[in-house]
């Protein structure tokens, strides 16, 4: 049967509190919390049990490394004095030869090949484990992170849903429009048709721009050759009054004439009104 949400949250936050600390896991065999055991005296930091950190496990590491050292070097000159002395008092007293030296330091000589190899060994499998650890902290990181985002699942879920019945409940009260309640691909049929309108408008709207200075400049060509006929006329429109009255004035008939010129004045400004496309 498949899994709720609810069985994968209880599962993961069952497995959370089992604490992991490969501190916990050496409680058995460490000294710290045992009953009875005398308190360390040493400068190393004392919360590395109950607060441990990279920075604090390095420095007691570190501690530990240099503690060691000494702790051999002493017991190697104890153990050797302590050799030495049996030798000289016993009964009868142990005569070591020149030859058993020699042995002994071959002997010594590949005793300490060996262990160069085998502390190799170890630096490589000690760089592997911390890897590793370093894998793993990331790992459980990412987990609790993703633990946390699954938690606040449900009242998103809650939200958006909640969201969804009201956006349903305004869907219904809105108009008639049948653009308003398309479904999903119809509605993305139509806004990519609405992108291609949009398109060709501004393809138009970009060569009418191009256009522009070209009928501006044609625009300011007919204003220039506007402007002589605009003279010309006005030049015609007063001729044309001055007739009117000379012929209106006139008894010997010299009013027909101006009359005659002031219509052909006329129509030769109708006509390259016609011929330009310019309007009065």
């Amino acid at each position: 049967m498949a899994q709720t949400y609810s069985d994968v949250l209880y599962a993961v936050q069952d497995l959370q509190s089992q604490e992991l600390s490969i501190i916990r896991l050496s409680e058995p065999i460490s000294v710290s919390n045992t009953p009875g055991a005398p308190k360390r005296t040493s400068d190393i930091s004392s919360d590395a049990f109950e607060d441990p950190s990279p920075t604090s496990l390095a420095a007691d590491l570190g501690h530990y490394k240099e503690l060691f050292s000494k702790l051999r070097f002493s017991y190697l000159e104890q153990v050797t004095k302590e050799k030495f002395l049996r030798a000289i008092v016993g009964d009868p007293p142990q005569v070591v030869e020149h030859q058993e030296n020699v042995e002994l330091e071959a002997q010594l000589v590949a005793v300490k090949a060996d262990l160069k190899v085998q502390k190799a060994d170890v630096a490589v499998m000690v760089e592997e484990l911390e890897a590793r650890g370093r894998e793993l902290s990331r790992r459980y990181e990412n987990i609790s992170l993703q633990t946390a985002q699954l938690s606040e699942i449900p009242t998103q879920i809650s939200a958006l849903q909640d969201a969804l019945v009201t956006l349903r409940a305004q869907q219904t009260k809105q108009s008639t429009n049948p653009s308003m309640s398309l479904p999903l691909p119809a509605t993305l049929e139509l806004l990519t048709s609405r992108h291609e309108e949009l398109d060709q408008l501004n393809k138009q709207i970009k060569n009418l721009q191009s256009s522009l200075p070209r009928k501006t400049r044609e625009l300011e060509l007919l204003e220039k050759e506007l402007k002589p006929l605009e003279s010309q006329k006005a030049s015609a429109v007063a001729a044309a009054k001055e007739a009117r009255k000379r012929r209106e004035g006139s008894e010997n008939g010299l009013g027909d004439e101006l009359e005659l010129k002031g219509r052909w004045y006329k129509g030769v400004e109708t006509g390259l009104r016609d011929i330009l496309g310019v309007q009065a």
